[in-house]
């Protein structure tokens, strides 16, 4: 099933630059550091790119400089004047680190490891890239370490392999201390780790005088290569837990803590049961992820649509707990509400249409067999998307019957807030996403699809396209999440009269 993907976008590097100075003058040491990191990414891929191979350069030492005197909360003054001096690009892509966006992965909590670690020298710090170029740098600036580079692991997923300049080749194989390889993981194979531990031993550097600093505690997943699974059992490896305690973090608004219930299922969600009330603290994510998202709850509350956030600290988002009984919406509340999130929510374009009919092929054909997807992706593309003229925005894409509630502020919309910027394929796209979502969530007949449509602005052949796309990725979503995808099955075998009729 193809479920998930990467969402790169576009960024001006003395922009970044001048970010990652804001930031620092506000104090704002995390979000410098992720604002850094994304820099260095940016540009090391770019001469990735370019070269075909990681390699020594001097833009990208310059880069990793920059980050570990953000890692240190230094002035960074000195270290931004000499990236400015060297050539940069007018642009670079920049991949978001799903681990400050997505997993409640804070750069700190590496370097606590770090630091309690008794090296026998100064180690030789690799960071994984993506999320790994920020990471190194904070263990780099918690160790001492002056050796940094970030590399980034190519080819199959389950197994990845390093691709080294010569000279990079020769600046590993002349250290003769330990070396730290950083990333967030190991998944499902840990072959990014892997690969990075090979191409140590492959310079004859002895397994024993490699450290792991991954995500969690646990091993690799089930498609680990046997040989990199026995090094891993047998390996160093530090982690150790950030010091983030919602009940302490917002004790000022909650007042006294007396229950904590984890309400989140496959993400960071706890409810509190507070002296003051019932409060729910969510990770949205650190520096601008978050943010962004904290705004877009007080504009969904001031609106009439969501709970009122109360406050955003280290990455959590606090909020009311939204007191209320289940209740669908009208369908004049659903067009006021996606009309509002169309207007308010603009966005740059996600996935495309090709990789959207792209994932309906292949999930139709995990579920209907590989002739029904084949044939699903070819009516698809006879569609005139040339016709098409797609407003994307921020969408809700989670309609679902059990995220309305009646509340005493009228009928509101939970889980809103992040679904477009989730670490999944879709991302941003035009509000027809939300259209069809609702039409096969909410029950909605195709007389009451059409009103929506044409009350909301949904551009119709995009509406056309996710009938089928929007049933492709709920099953895909459903299978990985191993619950029943049958309902989206269902729909889709009964698409396949639907698009013929429509082509």
């Amino acid at each position: 099933m193809l479920v998930y993907g990467d969402q790169p976008r576009r960024e001006d590097p003395l922009a970044k630059l001048a970010a990652i100075e804001a930031a620092l003058g506000a104090g704002k040491r995390t979000e410098a550091l992720i604002e850094a990191g994304e820099l260095a990414q940016g540009l090391a891929d770019a001469e990735f790119e370019a070269l075909g191979f990681d390699d020594d350069t001097p833009l990208q030492i310059a880069a990793m400089e920059l980050c570990i005197a953000a890692a240190a909360g230094r002035d960074v003054a000195g270290e931004a004047a000499a990236l400015r001096a060297l050539p940069l690009p007018g642009e670079v892509s920049v991949k978001t680190p799903e681990g400050y966006a997505f997993y409640a992965l804070y750069p700190e909590s590496y370097a606590k490891a770090a630091a309690a670690y008794g090296w026998s020298g100064p180690p030789f710090v690799i960071g994984l890239r993506s999320i790994g170029t920020s990471l190194a740098a904070a263990v780099a600036a918690a160790t001492g370490a002056s050796d940094v580079i970030t590399v980034r692991p190519t080819g199959d997923p389950f197994r990845r392999e390093l691709r080294l300049s010569p000279a990079l080749r020769a600046r590993l194989a002349a250290h003769e201390g330990p070396f730290a390889i950083v990333d967030e993981g190991p998944g499902l194979s840990g072959s990014s780790f892997g690969s990075a531990a090979d191409a140590l031993e492959a310079l004859g550097v002895a397994p024993e005088r490699i450290v792991f600093l991954p995500g969690h505690r646990g091993d690799l997943g089930p498609e680990a290569r046997p040989e990199h699974r026995a090094r891993w059992a047998r390996s160093t490896r530090l982690v150790a837990d950030a010091d983030v305690q919602p009940e302490k973090l917002f004790a000022d608004l909650t007042g006294a803590l007396r229950e904590a219930e984890d309400v989140g299922g496959s993400v960071w969600k706890v409810r509190l049961a507070a002296e003051r009330g019932d409060f729910v603290a969510r990770f949205a994510g650190l520096g601008a992820y978050g943010e962004t998202k904290f705004a877009r709850a007080a504009a969904l509350h001031a609106a009439g649509f969501g709970p009122k956030p109360a406050a955003l600290r280290r990455g959590l988002l606090l909020q009311r707990w939204a007191e209320g009984r289940p209740a669908l919406p009208s369908l004049e509340h659903l067009a006021r509400y996606l009309r509002f999130r169309r207007e308010a929510f603009p966005a740059a374009q996600g996935a495309s249409a090709e990789s959207m009919i792209e994932m309906a092929r292949v999930n139709v054909g995990k579920l209907l067999g590989e002739d029904a997807g084949r044939a699903a992706a070819d009516r698809l593309r006879q569609l005139p998307l040339g016709e098409a003229r797609p407003r994307p925005v921020h969408v809700d894409a989670r309609l679902h019957r059990e995220k309305w509630l009646s509340t005493d502020r009228g009928v509101v919309k939970l889980d809103a807030l992040d679904h477009s910027q989730a670490h999944d394929l879709v991302g941003p796209q035009d509000i027809a996403w939300d259209v069809a979502g609702a039409a096969r969530e909410l029950g909605l007949s195709a007389g009451e699809q059409d009103r929506l449509a044409k009350d909301v602005g949904a551009d119709p052949v995009m509406l056309r396209l996710f009938q089928v796309c929007y049933p492709a990725f709920q099953a895909g979503l459903a299978t990985f999440r191993g619950e029943d995808p049958s309902r989206y099955r269902d729909d889709l075998a009964r698409m396949t009269t639907l698009t013929e009729s429509a082509n």
